[in-house]
């Protein structure tokens, strides 16, 4: 057999040259000096404002620019060249809710040329490739995962990824029933068999989702009903409404705030919402406080989950599966699951297991090898 070049060099070179690439390969991963500042890790102290610079929070993101507010008065901004360089899995570098550093360079002009570290945000994955994470808001208390009955009608397994985003962000979530008033008086085009199902629908809601340990508001615009306890739970705080569209996010912020932001109607073949809100809107309250208006969406994947870890984020599930067979049981195939003896006898909610199930099985099919 004719020898390879690898074998001359082992052959002729006191090394040879596998060793040689070996202890190149070492050096190379050792020497930092190839790297970015922007590659560096980014859990650094925030920098001290230059003088020249002024401190700012993002209140839209438009298609040309970024809107900031600085000292109450909105300044139109450009990312810095640098920042654009940086190498991140997100969709966006800002968004909405970011503090940060701004050099003016011009009547109320100005470049972005720092962004804070967050403390919390919103993000879904990439609703094309699901490989990227888009941020939503940031530097928010509360997210107000809000649907609402009959137009539209409820999703649990929205609300739960919802919760599990804000969870994973490190916000409280709040759930909100919007509309409560439709089941007493619904529109005459709809079916009364279709208001039956949603009835039942919202009691199972209400009795599975209270109990949760997370704030739950029942609303109604046209009745008043839940929205004094809605402005108290704004006061002092920032707020993310999130939710499909229709269900009256800006609506209840016009009743919360006295504002008056486009709604939209609802289009009757379908009993869905119309998108009023196109892009993400930080909104400085009057009792102190901000809030951010959402586009609404038809699904949210969740960013950054593994199958295993969902049930973490269900703890009515993980603390009955406790009781399982198996130490790591899914629940969702194996013998002896005390999760399913539980709906068997009443003490789980199917409704909840129905989300469960919805989302351990989109998240198996995007972790299925390719």
């Amino acid at each position: 057999m004719p020898w390879s070049d690898e074998d001359y060099a082992e052959q002729f070179d006191p090394k040879g040259k596998r060793e040689t690439r070996k202890e190149r390969k070492i050096l190379k991963a050792k020497d930092r000096s190839k790297y970015k500042k922007t590659d560096q890790p980014k859990d650094v102290p925030t920098p001290q404002l230059n003088q020249d610079h002024k401190r700012g929070r993002v209140l839209s993101i438009k298609s040309d620019g970024i809107i900031v507010d600085l000292d109450g008065i909105p300044y139109f901004c450009i990312l810095r060249g640098a920042l654009k360089q940086e190498k991140t899995q997100a969709k966006n570098l800002v968004t909405v809710g970011d503090f940060v550093h701004v050099l003016e360079t011009g009547q109320q002009e100005g470049s972005i040329v720092f962004v804070e570290k967050r403390y919390s945000h919103l993000s879904r994955a990439e609703t094309l490739s699901q490989r990227r994470e888009h941020m939503i808001a940031a530097n928010i208390d509360y997210v107000l995962i809000t649907s609402s009955v009959l137009q539209p009608t409820l999703k649990p397994t929205l609300v739960d990824r919802y919760i599990i985003a804000a969870k994973k962000g490190n916000m409280e979530p709040v759930i909100i029933v919007n509309k409560i008033d439709l089941l007493k008086n619904p529109p005459e085009y709809i079916d009364p068999h279709s208001i039956e199902e949603e009835q039942f629908l919202y009691d199972e809601f209400c009795k599975a989702y209270s109990d949760l340990g997370f704030p739950f508001l029942k609303i109604s615009i046209v009745t008043g009903e839940g929205v004094d306890e809605l402005k108290e739970l704004m006061r002092g705080k920032t707020s993310v409404f999130s939710g499909q569209s229709g269900v009256g996010k800006s609506s209840l912020i016009n009743a919360a705030l006295g504002t008056e932001l486009k709604t939209g109607d609802i289009v009757e073949r379908t009993r869905k919402g119309t998108h009023t809100t196109t892009s993400a809107n930080l909104i400085r309250l009057k009792d102190g406080g901000f809030c951010v208006d959402t586009p609404g969406i038809k699904s949210f994947g969740v960013w950054d989950i593994k199958p295993e870890d969902v049930r973490f984020y269900f703890p009515d599930i993980h603390t009955i599966g406790h009781l399982c067979a198996y130490p790591n049981c899914s629940h969702m195939h194996e013998p002896d699951c005390a999760v399913h003896k539980a709906i068997e006898n009443g003490t789980l909610s199917p409704l909840r297991f129905d989300s469960y199930s919805a989302l351990m099985a989109s998240m198996e099919e995007k972790h299925k090898p390719r």
